[in-house]
């Protein structure tokens, strides 16, 4: 497990007026309607300086800065950024310098009647001075919605006063997103012309990311055009739009130089009808062109700039529900960091790994600080933070929890003896040292303390071969033993704050060790205890010892070894003549398999269908390895997929997931049960993939799939759209008799008197039978090939007949002849017959 430690770069008493920062902080936690307090706070590049709009009660901004001098920030007085109005502030944007020797960059502050300050942090003449200001929009009446910087131009969606004759559909598509060319020198902030670079579009969220820009919509919108189901990505310097949206992973439309939102998404609007795209929940860019997005789903990906979009990380379920809506995510190096809530994730990009999950005690923001950009830094209500890895210490141990450790050696192994002995007498530590009849303890004993003197005194001793080839394959259970007792000493002296961290490397410690090694009854109870004691923890070891990795396609692979899966998926656990306690009997406990999908479902529904995938492929190569489990029913041994229907209640909340697991089992009794369910559900088109999918595997399963759709379409016409691929399913023995059948004595009653001109008629028709009956009347009047093969000629010429003398010849040839003439009438009747 990867050490992490949130270090404190700076309090917020190193900051103008850092009571008033705090202050404002706990007041915003303090108030249930001021959750989302975080997005109205923004950080300098350097992280020298806070700027915190406020909306209410009055509108304005709060700045507060970090002086790298701190006698000079002490002696002179400090001219502070703190802007009051009646207009309220839209953003605050950062502007680079032409040149990057001419200093620090310029703060802009955007007004909603689109009026921008510019002011410049000039630490020697101590605070913020104001260089000018100037004005963005054309319009009076024109509104900036948002702001972004993207390379030198300025960008904005402004809102468009509505005219007199504007209806409600038109009064949606009132913005625009303009541009401006800005340039920071010596003298000051130049400002070139506007240029409308979008005309009648919806409210846009504008996001710089390298070169391009993203326009989010606003989820709050509702339209009646569905255009909130895309995002638009443009390219300022070249004027290209491009058309994306967050399912399928597919560009819809790319289009040059389009000035026009409505023949932008002309094209497009067919295809809105039929996709319905999971909502955006958070997004950071990258600054490389390249977009991070959280979706309403629970999948954290990354758009790129060519229009991909790639998967990296799942939430658990239910996460971003429970969590609230503050969320925060941001790219160090490959590695995410997202915070949902309280809930710091770390992420290896590359590969999906949940790398940490550390728990906070506020919510907090991240940034990026251009002079670490490597290392993830947070703003949180008592100051900046930033995360650090600490290199993994070597297990040591003291001189008494050495010989702790020895004892605890004799005392397993008198347990272990005392469990497998038919005598009643009881056994204790001395007898086990002094009897000298179980020499295993004694020399396991000897071993640990020849290893922990080695490791105390750092010296490599010369051993025998024989020893040293015995301590090198002891070495990594010894490790993980001194390990194992180094964390439960540390945990006796570690304070509140630590103490979920190694409870947390405990209990993974502990499932590895359980899982190594035979699993035994009281194991498994005791198994069974950590699960139900700690289910987070559990769930966090069970994905570090199985190596659980989940792709962008949601399916899991683990390169957990053959004997792990053994015992994970053994049926029955081993027996043994286990002591009770008290003569009291134990409860019975569950198997690991189920454990496991206990632990699932509990944080990961989704997961469920393919880790029965996975422990599936891992039970068919049974025959390959040494160990198998036979798939049979029986009163011992259970299928894995009906071992795996056990964890979902019995209210039916769960059929689609019950479904899932039904189908990857590929059994065909499963899979009509699934079939079943999904006509009791009217999933129909669930229903005709699953018939197309599974009607190839075999003639059995392919005719009880069809005759339970048949039955189907006898009753109602839901299955209408799909008659076409069911009569291509029919099978070969099905005849018109037996599908007549099955229509009549399926058919609906007819006890309501229906009208002449009944526009919603329920039952089957003989137009709509017609295509299968022909089908299979051709296929029964065609003629048998069976017999083909006699009525040909053979291909091989008779034999010539031998030379007989002249005088024999005439009358063997007369007698022949009249052989061959009765043999041909003979052949030609039988032939006539056939």
């Amino acid at each position: 497990m990867t050490l992490l430690a949130l270090e404190q770069v700076t309090d917020f008493a190193d900051f103008t007026r850092g009571k008033d920062l705090k202050e404002f902080f706990n007041q915003a936690y303090s108030n249930i309607s001021s959750q989302n307090c975080l997005s109205d706070v923004r950080l300098s590049p350097d992280g020298r300086h806070i700027h915190v709009i406020v909306r209410q009660p009055k509108s304005g901004l709060m700045t507060h800065d970090k002086y790298q001098r701190a006698p000079l920030m002490q002696c002179q007085k400090h001219l502070d950024l703190v802007l009051t109005g009646k207009v309220p502030i839209v953003d605050v944007i950062y502007i680079p310098q032409s040149k990057p020797e001419d200093g620090t960059s310029v703060l802009g502050v955007i007004f909603e009647n689109g009026r921008v300050e510019f002011w410049k942090f000039l630490e020697c003449r101590s605070g913020w001075h104001l260089l000018q200001t100037v004005d963005l929009c054309k319009s009076p009446r024109a509104k900036v919605i948002s702001v972004c910087m993207c390379q030198n131009f300025i960008i904005w969606c402004e809102e468009r006063p509505p005219s007199e004759n504007s209806n409600t559909v038109s009064s949606n598509f009132r913005f625009c997103i303009c541009k401006k060319n800005i340039e920071v020198n010596e003298g000051g902030v130049s400002l070139g012309n506007v240029k409308i670079a979008l005309h009648n579009n919806p409210q846009y969220t504008t996001i710089s990311s390298g070169d391009l820009v993203y326009l989010l919509p606003d989820m709050r919108e509702n339209s009646s055009m569905g255009v909130s189901k895309v995002f638009l990505a443009w390219s300022p310097e070249h004027d290209i739009f491009k058309v994306h949206s967050t399912c399928c992973c597919t560009l819809m439309k790319s289009s040059s130089k389009e000035s026009d939102f409505k023949r932008l998404v002309t094209d497009c609007i067919g295809l809105l009808s039929t996709i319905n795209p999971p909502d955006i929940c958070g997004f950071s860019p990258t600054g490389c062109g390249d977009l991070l997005l959280l979706l309403s789903t629970g999948w954290v990906c990354i758009m790129k700039r060519d229009g991909g979009l790639r998967n990296i990380y799942k939430l658990p379920d239910n996460c971003l529900s429970a969590s609230g809506s503050q969320n925060s995510l941001n790219i160090y190096n490959e590695i995410l960091a997202l915070t949902i809530g309280r809930t710091l994730f770390l992420i290896d990009t590359k590969c999906g790994l949940e790398l940490e999950r550390i728990s906070l005690k506020t919510e907090v923001l991240l940034f990026v600080n251009t002079l670490d950009s490597h290392s993830p830094q947070m703003l949180s209500a008592t100051g900046l933070f930033v995360i650090t890895q600490n290199p993994k210490p070597f297990p040591t141990l003291p001189e008494d929890s050495s010989a702790l450790l020895v004892e605890a050696v004799f005392e397993e192994a008198c347990k272990y003896y005392q469990q497998r002995s038919l005598s009643s007498t009881q056994l204790t530590v001395e007898k086990l040292k002094k009897g000298g009849m179980f020499q295993a303890p004694i020399s396991l004993a000897a071993i640990l303390r020849d290893y922990l003197s080695n490791q105390k005194n750092k010296t490599g001793e010369k051993h025998s071969t024989g020893q040293e080839r015995l301590m090198s394959s002891l070495e990594s259970e010894l490790r993980s033993l001194v390990l194992l007792e180094d964390i439960k000493t540390s945990m006796v002296k570690a304070s509140e704050k630590d103490l979920e961290n190694y409870s947390e490397s405990l209990v993974q410690q502990e499932i590895c060790r359980l899982l190594s090694g035979e699993l035994e009854r009281e194991n498994l109870q005791y198994l069974n205890g950590i699960f139900y004691l700690f289910p987070t923890y559990s769930w966090h070891a069970i994905q570090a010892v199985l190596h659980l990795r989940c792709n962008g396609e949601g399916l899991l692979s683990s390169k957990a070894a053959a004997d792990l899966w053994k015992i994970i998926l053994s049926p029955v656990q081993p027996t043994a003549n286990f002591a009770h306690c008290n003569g009291q009997q134990k409860h019975s406990a569950l198997p690991v398999f189920e454990l496991l999908c206990h632990s699932i479902f509990k944080f990961q529904p989704s997961w469920l269908p393919s880790f029965l995938e996975l422990a599936q492929q891992q039970s068919g190569g049974s025959s390959k390895s040494s160990w198998g489990y036979s798939m049979k029913e029986s009163s011992e041994s259970l299928p894995l997929y009906k071992r795996a229907l056990t964890v979902l209640p019995c209210n039916g909340t769960y059929q689609q997931l019950e479904v899932e697991l039904l189908l990857c089992s590929e059994r065909p009794k499963a899979i009509m049960q699934a079939v079943r369910i999904l006509i009791k559900q009217g999933q129909w088109v669930q229903l005709a993939q699953v018939a197309e999918r599974f009607c190839r595997q075999s003639p059995l399963l392919n005719k009880e799939i069809f005759c339970a759709l048949l039955c189907e379409v006898s009753q109602h016409r839901n299955l209408d759209p799909y008659l076409d691929l069911l009569w291509t399913l029919c099978p070969e023995d099905m005849t018109v008799t037996s599908i007549l059948n099955i229509v009549l004595k399926n058919l609906p009653d007819s006890t309501q008197n229906s009208g002449p001109f009944e526009t919603h008629g329920s039952q089957v028709t003989i137009g709509l039978l017609k295509p299968l009956l022909r089908k299979v009347l051709q296929r029964e009047t065609k003629p048998s090939q069976r017999y083909a093969d006699i009525l040909q000629s053979p291909t091989v010429p008779p034999l010539t007949p031998p030379r007989q003398p002249k005088g024999l010849f005439r009358d063997a040839e007369q007698k022949e002849t009249k052989q061959r003439t009765s043999s041909g009438s003979q052949a030609t009747c039988q032939a006539r017959l056939v």
